[in-house]
Order: C-alpha cells, then structure tokens, then sequence
C-alpha cells in the first residue's frame, strides 16, 4: 500500500472526525444520522492513520507534496 494522503488531508480529515464525535457526544446528531456519519468519522480516523485513501487509487491521486 503505498501512501497518497499528505499532511493536510490527515488533518481534516482527523478534525471532520473530531467534530461528528463532539456533536455525538453533545447529543447534537441521533439517530441515522449519527450513525451514518459515526461510520464516515471512523474511516476518515482510519484513512488518517494509515495516510491511504482506497477512493484516491482508482483516480491515481494524491495529496503529497512532490519534492523536487
């Protein structure tokens, strides 16, 4: 598996995933919806962690920064 998520994808990414877990937590979101985007929060945290984004290998795109 090799990466295609830099930095500041994982960033957001992460903080999308902060944020559905807030909302949660503070009863903002129940229900379908909570579940719907609980799901969405975990494999963002996931792709994060593992900087590789299966929907990015089809397209054959990444977000890290080439050096030059």
């Amino acid at each position: 598996m090799k990466k295609n998520m830099g930095l500041i994808d994982r960033t957001v990414r992460t903080i999308l995933a902060i944020v559905v877990a807030i909302l949660y937590f503070t009863n903002q979101i129940t229900g379908t919806a909570a579940i719907i985007l609980g799901l969405f929060a975990v494999i963002f945290l996931v792709t994060s962690f593992i900087s590789f984004c299966p929907l990015y290998l089809p397209f054959k795109f990444s977000t890290i920064k080439k050096s030059k």
